[in-house]
């Protein structure tokens, strides 16, 4: 399945805010459509449904990927679901707007595959790049490069920097320190959910 490319707001008034995705707010409080405001009561599978959608949306993956995701997780020890929310974090896109370079993950993600993004001092042009500890991010020395971060720095997507990251505003330099822990993912969703709808699809 392709990647959402229609209405951002349509997709938060339906599952909730998320960070990732957009930064404005929608004006009604709730779902979209004709049945919007007449909503029944959820089964357990459209609750599964909807917490796995908030990660498709938010870190912007496509279905094939996010099962790729899932089962690479499981083959990792510990909590699978925290595992999950690891690799989704970790990825190059979602590091750069973490680091406040972007404004949202798909800017983030354009940024990225117009080259804009070096890692280790070398462009990588691949969104999905999963970043390691003590691996360097960086801007390309470009005029333009720089002049697109630093109107983006102005107004950040989230305004806290995770623990694992630390980030040089004048330098335009950041730095992995670790693996983001559960409590700095700004995504509210429930990880064992999105584990449970996978189990007997994967």
């Amino acid at each position: 399945m392709a990647r959402y490319r229609g209405p951002r707001l349509r997709i938060v008034r339906r599952l909730g805010e998320l960070a990732g995705l957009t930064r404005k707010s929608p004006k009604r409080s709730y779902p979209p459509g004709q049945h919007g405001q007449a909503r029944k009561k959820k089964s357990e599978y459209a609750t599964r449904l909807e917490e796995k959608q908030k990660l498709r949306f938010n870190y912007g993956v496509s279905e094939r990927q996010l099962v790729r995701y899932v089962r690479k997780a499981r083959r990792v020890s510990g909590s699978t679901g925290t595992a999950l929310l690891q690799l989704l974090e970790m990825r190059l896109d979602n590091t750069v707007f973490r680091m406040g370079m972007a404004p949202t993950i798909p800017a983030a993600r354009q940024l990225v595959n117009h080259g804009h993004i070096t890692v280790n001092g070398r462009a990588v042009s691949i969104p999905s790049y999963q970043v390691r500890p003590g691996e360097v991010i960086g801007v390309r020395q470009r005029d333009n490069s720089r002049q697109m971060v630093e109107a983006n720095l102005q107004s950040p997507g989230l305004a806290n920097l995770p623990t694992h990251l630390e980030f040089d505003k004048n330098t335009f330099t950041g730095k992995v320190n670790g693996v983001v822990e559960r409590e700095w993912v700004a995504l509210q969703v429930n990880e064992l959910l999105v584990v449970e709808y996978y189990s007997r699809k994967v």
